[in-house]
């Protein structure tokens, strides 16, 4: 999330919270505990949920080239004990050209 340079006024970040504790979950509150299930075979209730955007985000140094943007999403999510992110990516994965980056270990996600 560190190289993406919204300087020149390319691309937008936004979030979206959903405080689920005692109250109906959306439909994409409901979408996020499926995955979680599914993915780690564990029962998961959601009691909070942060949606985080970039949108058509160009890589850093914005001044290199402003025509490459990605549009990602980290999900992040708690039932109040246990807590998961999902890292969403537009179809074809990152699209910036890490080799014009000043750094080449390139990691996509976390660690």
């Amino acid at each position: 999330w560190d190289n993406a340079d919204f300087s020149r006024g390319v691309g937008t970040t936004f979030y979206q919270e959903f405080s689920t504790l005692n109250t109906a979950k959306p439909p994409f509150v409901r979408d996020v505990e499926a995955k979680v299930r599914r993915y780690l075979r564990s029962s998961y209730s959601a009691a909070w949920t942060l949606k985080i955007t970039w949108e058509k985000a160009p890589v850093h140094a914005a001044r290199m080239d402003t025509r490459k943007t990605i549009t990602y999403q980290a999900v992040l999510t708690t039932d109040g004990f246990r807590s998961y992110i999902l890292m969403l990516y537009q179809d074809r994965g990152m699209q910036w050209d890490y080799t014009r980056l000043t750094s080449t270990n390139v990691l996509i996600g976390y660690t």
